[in-house]
C-alpha cells in the first residue's frame, strides 16, 4: 500500500459490531469501509471476525462487479445474513487500494460501538491494535471474567 494510504488506515476508528438483530458480537476489530466497486454502499470490514460469531452460508460465488469469490456470512445468535466473506480475491481487486480484509458486514444489519484503549481515554486506532493473537486472547479473557451475579450452588435444584 502507498505511504499515503497506509497513514490513513492506520489513524482510523476500531469499532466492534453487534448483530441489530439479536445483539450478538459479530466482530471486535471492525473499521468502516466502502465497497470498492460501488463507493455508494457502506459496509464494515475486519481481517478476523471473533471465533463462533459468524457462520458461512451457501456456496461461493461471483458479482457481477469483479471475479472475487464470495461467500455469505449470517449470525451465528440469530441466523441472519450479515455479510459475507471474500474466499478467492480477484487480481483487480488486489491491486487497487484496499485494506487487506476480507471479512465484510453490512452497514443496515449491524450496530457499531466504539473501542477504546486499555486507559478507556480514547478511541482505539488501527495503528494501535494489537495483533490478531494478542486482540483475541484479549477478548477471551474478558468474556471468561464475566461471571453471574446470582451463582448457581450444587445445592441448589430449583431457582
Amino acid at each position: 500500500m502507498p505511504y499515503n494510504q497506509t497513514q490513513t488506515f492506520f489513524h482510523k476508528r476500531v469499532v466492534k459490531l453487534e448483530c441489530r438483530h439479536c445483539m450478538n458480537i459479530l466482530c471486535w476489530r471492525g473499521m468502516r469501509a466502502i465497497l470498492l466497486a460501488d463507493t455508494s454502499i457502506e459496509l464494515y470490514s475486519t481481517d478476523l471476525p471473533p471465533p463462533n460469531a459468524v457462520e458461512m452460508s451457501g456456496d461461493d460465488y461471483c458479482t457481477s462487479n469483479c471475479a472475487c469469490h464470495i461467500r455469505d456470512l449470517v449470525c451465528a445468535g440469530c441466523g441472519n445474513q450479515v455479510g459475507y466473506h471474500v474466499t478467492l480475491p480477484c487480481r483487480n481487486c488486489m491491486d487497487s487500494c484496499n485494506n487487506g480484509h476480507f471479512w465484510m458486514f453490512h452497514a443496515l444489519e449491524c450496530k457499531e460501538v466504539e473501542r477504546m484503549e486499555d486507559s478507556g481515554l480514547k478511541h482505539l486506532i488501527w495503528g494501535k491494535l494489537p495483533p490478531t493473537h494478542e486482540d483475541l486472547q484479549k477478548l477471551k479473557d474478558k468474556t471468561s471474567k464475566k461471571r453471574s451475579i446470582f451463582p448457581l450452588y450444587p445445592i441448589e435444584c430449583i431457582r
